[in-house]
């Protein structure tokens, strides 16, 4: 029986930790596309990190998995040298990987609301609404996070509803609006500049984006967000530092 694209992504991260070798033929040998810039490209790449592997091997438990034509991406769990949080994207042609990104932040503790990283509603549902809600997100990301118009948050996210994933923030607006008061009184930036992807199943959509974080570092921000009745109710992220090119292991940049 044809495995499906996301079948075929969840069964090769699984396999960092099963050590199963049979998913490697779902990756593309002549041409992976890979855009994790600490990893070599192609199989070679790949096959390096795995060479590098502790003794207890690499640990990778895949929470959720999404589909959205030619793409796949996922929410993993990874002990990947140390605890990590993972959102993993993979671009297939003709059933085959031919190329990955990723975001990964070591785990933290839970939030000021009590929330962890990856936990949380998993059911996708919805599926009829995917572009709708793709629509919805990339339209947040310009009105509120590019343009900084405010005043449309709450057309946007529900505010009786939001629940946060991200470790320094608390459930619902309030949440939000003090995360972004201590960023102004400490000189700290979020600076959305362009969003390079938006994708999505159903009631769940992912937007890859660049801008400044923190001092001003080069960021890449992935948010996975889940909606209900075309506004967000959840959010999940993963914020990563873009390193120098002069470290990347690859040519292929960060989107």
């Amino acid at each position: 029986m044809e495995l499906s694209n996301k079948e075929k992504a969840v069964a090769v991260l699984e396999s960092l930790e099963t050590g199963a070798l049979e998913p490697i033929a779902y990756i593309n040998p002549k041409k992976y596309i890979q855009h994790n810039l600490s990893v070599g490209d192609g199989l070679e790449g790949f096959g390096e990190v795995l060479k590098h592997a502790p003794q207890q091997g690499f640990k990778a438990k895949v929470v959720r998995a999404f589909e959205d034509g030619d793409y796949v991406f996922t929410h993993t769990e990874y002990d990947f040298f140390g605890p990590k949080i993972g959102i993993d994207v993979f671009r297939f042609e003709e059933g085959l990987i031919v190329e990955h990104w990723d975001n990964l932040i070591e785990v933290q503790p839970p939030n000021p609301s009590g929330r962890t990283q990856t936990d949380g509603n998993t059911e996708i549902t919805d599926k009829d609404k995917t572009e709708a809600n793709k629509s919805t997100i990339k339209a947040f990301i310009d009105d509120v996070l590019l343009n900084h118009e405010n005043e449309k948050i709450t057309t946007y996210i529900n505010p009786t509803k939001y629940l946060q994933h991200n470790p320094a923030v608390a459930d619902g607006l309030e949440g939000f609006g003090a995360a972004m008061k201590y960023f102004a009184e400490n000189g700290l930036v979020m600076e959305y500049e362009k969003t390079h992807k938006v994708l999505g199943e159903g009631n769940f959509v992912l937007a890859m984006s660049e801008g400044k974080f923190g001092k001003g570092d080069h960021t890449a921000f992935y948010d996975l967000f889940r909606l209900e009745d075309g506004q967000i109710v959840e959010h999940w992220d993963v914020i990563s530092t873009i390193p120098k090119e002069s470290e990347w292991k690859n040519k292929n940049g960060k989107f």
